[in-house]
C-alpha cells in the first residue's frame, strides 16, 4: 500500500470514529486532547427515531472511561450543541465526565438545553459563545404518567438531583437556578428561562464566555498544569 492509499484509508477510519463516538483525539506539537461532541438528542434506554441526530449513552460512556484510562490523551474538550434528551441518561454522563482527573473544558455552541445544562457545567472549566442559548425548565417525562403522590415525589427528586449537580459544579445559587427554571413568564404555554451566553455568565452557570480559541487556550493551560 502506498502513501496516498494508507492516508485515505486513515482518513476512511477517522470518519467511522466520528460517525460511531462523536469525537476525535488530535494531536498537537505536545499535546493529544479528544474533542468529543455532544449533539441533537442524548439517547438514553430508547431508541430514537431515525433521522434524529443523536448523541448514544452506549458509545459515550465507554469512550470517557477509554480518555480518562489513556495515558497518552492530555485532555478532553466536550463541544455542545444539544437540545436535551434522556434525563438520567445525560446525568449519568455529566458526573462521569465531573469525575475525571484528566483537565476537562466545555464549550457550549448553539445550545444546551434541558439536561444539557449539567452536561455543560460538567467539566472543570466551562465556555459559551455570546449566540448560544440554555434553556432551563423542570424535569418532565412522556408515556404514561400515573396520577400518585409517588409520580410527583419521584419528579422531585430528579429535580433535586440536577438542580444539586448543577449547583456543585458552577458558581450560580439554587435559589437563582430554581427560579430561572420556575419562570412562567418566558416560554409559551410552558415553565421556565432561556437565557443567552453573557446571561449564564452573569448568572455564574458558565464560567466565560468565548468561542474555541478562548477554549483551548484555557484546556493548554491546565494540562501544562496538570503534567508539572
Amino acid at each position: 500500500m502506498d502513501e496516498k492509499e494508507t492516508s485515505f484509508s486513515e482518513q476512511i477510519d477517522e470518519q467511522d470514529v466520528i460517525e460511531k463516538s462523536g469525537g476525535l483525539t488530535v494531536e498537537g506539537e505536545k499535546t493529544k486532547i479528544h474533542c468529543m461532541s455532544i449533539i441533537g438528542q442524548i439517547e438514553g434506554h430508547y431508541v430514537l427515531p431515525e433521522g434524529q441526530k443523536a448523541t448514544k449513552y452506549e458509545h459515550i460512556v465507554p469512550l470517557i472511561v477509554s480518555i480518562e484510562q489513556n495515558s497518552e490523551i492530555d485532555g478532553l474538550l466536550i463541544v455542545l450543541n444539544t437540545m436535551g434528551g434522556d434525563v438520567e441518561a445525560g446525568l449519568a454522563i455529566a458526573e462521569l465526565i465531573a469525575s475525571m482527573k484528566k483537565p476537562t473544558v466545555s464549550l457550549v455552541l448553539g445550545g444546551g438545553h434541558s439536561i444539557g445544562v449539567p452536561l455543560a457545567v460538567c467539566a472543570k472549566k466551562s465556555f459559551i459563545v455570546p449566540s448560544a442559548t440554555m434553556t432551563i425548565h423542570p424535569v418532565r417525562i412522556s408515556g404514561t404518567v400515573v396520577g400518585s403522590p409517588q409520580t410527583f415525589y419521584y419528579f422531585e427528586k430528579m429535580q433535586e438531583r440536577i438542580t444539586k449537580f448543577v449547583c456543585d459544579h458552577s458558581k450560580i445559587t439554587s435559589d437563582e437556578f430554581t427560579k430561572l427554571m420556575m419562570r412562567t413568564d418566558q416560554i409559551a404555554t410552558d415553565t421556565g428561562s432561556i437565557i443567552d451566553g453573557n446571561e449564564a455568565t452573569r448568572y455564574g452557570l458558565i464560567n466565560k464566555v468565548g468561542g474555541l480559541s478562548d477554549a483551548m487556550e484555557e484546556l493548554y493551560n491546565m494540562i501544562n498544569a496538570y503534567n508539572k
